[in-house]
């Protein structure tokens, strides 16, 4: 006989009873009730758990969070506070190793999300977001008929999950508790629609198309949303959501062969039936009655969190899902006040920064500086906002990054205010190395070089550069003149050590001898596109890379400190293949028979030391016997995470050598 799986209940409000009252057909018991720490919260939880009492053995502890978290005879939490609080909470339970069932949406953006799941998957524990209609047997007849092919070639999916609340008050219409449609139930469609598409597909379905339209009232949250959905693949979607304007609670899945409707599939308490209809035949009905207990939805998301199976709603669906939601609030111009550019973001966990040791980051020295550098750099040109870059960057102060690359051009300044914010929340800018880029063409001179440099202090809010490097060169301007302007803001100490990015190595020598002759500080680093595979062409005028031997004999001989753009070679390693040229730009910078066979190596050793190619990639890059700070830009925290797997990697000379095709 199986041990029951000893629950608390954190936010003990509606959906908690719904939860509460199916915990008898999930082998489980209630332990702990938590409540918010105040009067009012802590009566709720003692109410909750009188209610629920017949659910616990002896009677379940009531408590605030912190205290229901620290018990030891709980085995999994069900968070079901507002939707603000979510993260914190599902953080706080990962971190005193509790199972976590939490409640739609994990966080309020996709960059909150991206923290939970990155906790999840270096966790010990189980966690789940509770989409709990996804295990019901009806949602998995309507997957298990798209995938037989039933209703033919899926072609569209028509979802909706919207209601009129009446009056205009509550949580739902509250700006500062995420309230509104989309966060509160318009996961629901959007997340039948990927299930279905998925399962059409045989693969997990990516969005290739998307467009949204949508009320937003006076009190700052969604009413009423629409959104269309092209996935990849060709399975099309429109999608419905609402607060303020009530529409039939349905999904239909249509075919070249007939459609399957579901009138009933979110709350999955009365008309519980898959219908199947096709040309000429007669509709088809699977029921599935509700009192059964193999049919209670909450039961089996209780189950499945505890379960050795995978889940029918899992992590990586957690994150395309909250994407999309993201992007539907986007595409409507509704951004709530606690996640604008301007706001005082906090971590997710609501704890102070620091980072995780003991950590896998190596370090190296820049000549100049006093502070040493990360050998990963966080580029900042992929975050589309304040809460996304703030949740990565945390990431990898965590993991132990400390050098941050940015330019004045990136973004319009957009990507300096985001960085600055960030720093300014965390209170963080003297243990950083931040890298300024300006004079970039047609504004390569020295004049631009210093109105730009000055823009961007401003941008970011501080009037210092650790590294600053011209982002092209001008070779119409004699060299000395930028080598003096240079110097002359080192000297007044906004610059502590400068070069330049996408030099001509002739050029920074000719800098250099210049400086040398001058008693002028000379250019110490150096930032041209360098990696593994071999680069024929640049995606970019102007730019230059040091990928051939002549370059990297250079950079042997000289004190210079390289810092590559582009050192996994734009995703050469994660996703070139021979046959497929649709990327014309990846095809005419890399693809080459020795590319080919430096990926292929790449691959093997990988697959022997357990790692991607593209962490044997970045390996690659810092195993070179000249100093090296890879530059990378990850758009998620997943991407952070893989690209720094390379930093547990430790080539050898041969293994360099055999890399680079250079073996005997």
């Amino acid at each position: 006989m199986s041990t029951p799986t000893r629950w608390a209940v954190l936010g003990p409000g509606g959906i908690a009873h719904r939860f509460a009252s199916q915990l008898p057909f999930a082998d489980a018991q209630l332990t702990a009730v938590g409540g918010s720490p105040t009067a009012g919260g802590q009566e709720r939880a003692r109410a909750f758990a009188e209610e629920f009492a017949a659910l616990s053995d002896g009677g379940a502890f009531v408590g605030d969070y912190d205290a229901v978290l620290a018990r030891d005879d709980v085995d999994a939490v069900y968070v079901s506070t507002v939707h603000v609080t979510h993260a914190r909470l599902a953080l706080a339970a990962i971190r005193a190793g509790k199972h976590v069932l939490c409640e739609k949406p994990f966080a309020p953006n996709n960059g909150s999300v991206m923290a939970v799941v990155d906790a999840a998957r270096a966790s010990g524990v189980n966690v789940l977001e509770a989409y709990m209609y996804a295990h019901h047997p009806q949602t998995q007849k309507l997957l298990d008929l798209v995938r037989s092919g039933a209703i033919g070639t899926v072609q569209h999916v028509d979802a909706s999950f919207a209601f009129a609340t009446g009056a205009k008050q509550g949580r739902l219409y509250d700006a500062d508790l995420a309230g509104g449609g989309i966060l509160d139930v318009g996961g629901y469609p959007v997340s039948a629609a990927y299930l279905v598409a998925s399962a059409a597909l045989g693969r997990p379905a990516a969005v290739q198309e998307f467009s949204a339209q949508g009320t937003v009232g006076e009190t700052g949250v969604d009413e009423w949303a629409t959104a269309s959905i092209v996935f990849a693949g060709g399975v099309t979607a429109a999608v419905r959501t609402g607060v303020a304007l009530s529409d039939p609670q349905t999904i239909t899945v249509y075919g070249s062969a007939g459609r399957i409707h579901l009138p009933d599939p979110w709350t999955i308490l009365g008309d519980t039936r898959v219908v199947l209809t096709r040309p000429g035949a007669e509709p088809e009905e699977f029921a599935f009655d509700p009192e059964l207990p193999e049919n209670k939805a909450y039961a089996l998301e209780a189950k499945a969190l505890v379960g050795d199976d995978t889940p029918a709603f899992t992590l990586d669906d957690t994150l395309a899902v909250n994407a999309v939601l993201d992007r539907w609030r986007a595409e409507i111009g509704l951004r709530y006040p606690f996640e604008t550019d301007t706001a005082d973001i906090p971590t997710v966990s609501g704890l102070p920064l620091r980072r995780t040791e003991p950590t896998a980051m190596k370090y190296g020295r820049i000549p100049g500086l006093d502070r040493e550098v990360s050998r990963l750099v966080m580029g900042c040109d992929n975050q589309p906002d304040l809460a996304h870059a703030s949740a990565i960057f945390d990431a990898f102060v965590e993991a132990g990054g400390n050098t941050f690359d940015t330019a004045w051009l990136y973004g319009s300044g957009k990507y300096e205010k985001l960085l600055g914010r960030w720093m300014a929340n965390r209170g963080n800018r003297d243990d950083l190395n931040i890298i300024v880029k300006g004079c970039h063409t047609p504004h390569c001179d020295p004049e631009s070089l210093t109105r730009q440099l000055f823009e961007s202090f401003e941008r970011q809010g501080h009037e210092h550069a650790d590294i600053y490097m011209m982002h092209r060169d001008n070779e119409d301007i004699p060299v000395g003149e930028f080598v003096d302007v240079l110097d002359e803001h080192a000297a007044a100490g906004r610059i502590t050590v400068y070069g330049g990015s996408n030099w001509s190595t002739a050029r920074v020598d000719e800098a250099n001898e210049y400086a040398r002759k001058n008693g002028k500080r000379p250019f110490s680093v150096l930032s041209n596109h360098f990696g593994l595979a071999e680069a024929y062409d640049v995606p970019w005028a102007g730019c230059r890379h040091v990928t051939d031997p002549a370059s990297k004999q250079w950079l042997s001989e000289r004190d210079i400190a390289l810092l590559p753009w582009s050192s996994q070679a734009r995703g050469f390693f994660a996703r070139a293949n021979p046959e497929d040229r649709s990327d014309a730009e990846l095809v005419r910078c890399y693809y080459s028979e020795a590319n080919f066979e430096r990926k292929a190596r790449a691959e093997k050793l990988g697959r022997e030391l357990g790692v991607p190619a593209t962490a044997i990639a970045l390996a690659f890059v810092l195993a070179q016997p000249f100093q090296v700070f890879a530059l990378f830009g990850p758009r998620t925290i997943a991407e952070a995470r893989s690209s720094m797997t390379g930093l547990g990697v430790e080539l050898d000379e041969q293994q360099v050598a055999w890399l680079d095709l250079r073996e005997g």
